[in-house]
């Protein structure tokens, strides 16, 4: 089965999908653009961006992928996510991924009969 795809501009995006966006192109998103023809068969620019449930095409012209790192206190004056919220986003959500990997022991069944 195919994830949803959702086309959206980056500020109707939950917080947390930003961060995430952040933290996947940590030097800006202006050479990560991806041009296509939409349904009414104009040229219109979006940063793809994935997630285990969704495949998001955040819309934006190179002007604006410009302006929302300049314009974003988590960027430094280069363009590049600053290094304690590029740590810090980084805790955060590797954290939720170690928590959906995290088995129980008692879950795991051992077999001790494998010949090497």
């Amino acid at each position: 089965m195919s994830k949803p795809r959702v086309m959206t501009s980056f500020f109707k995006l939950d917080k947390e999908i930003q961060e995430q966006i952040k933290l996947n192109y940590p030097r800006g998103f202006e050479k990560y653009l991806i041009r296509f023809k939409n349904h009414k068969n104009k040229f219109v620019s979006a940063l793809p961006y994935e997630t285990e449930d969704k495949y998001y095409m955040v819309k934006m012209s190179l002007e604006e992928a410009h302006k929302i790192i300049l314009n974003d206190e988590d960027y430094n004056e280069r363009g590049v996510l600053k290094e304690a919220v590029q740590q810090s986003y980084q805790d955060k959500y590797e954290d939720e991924e170690e928590e959906d990997l995290d088995l129980d022991i008692d879950e795991v069944e051992v077999n001790e009969d494998i010949e090497e």
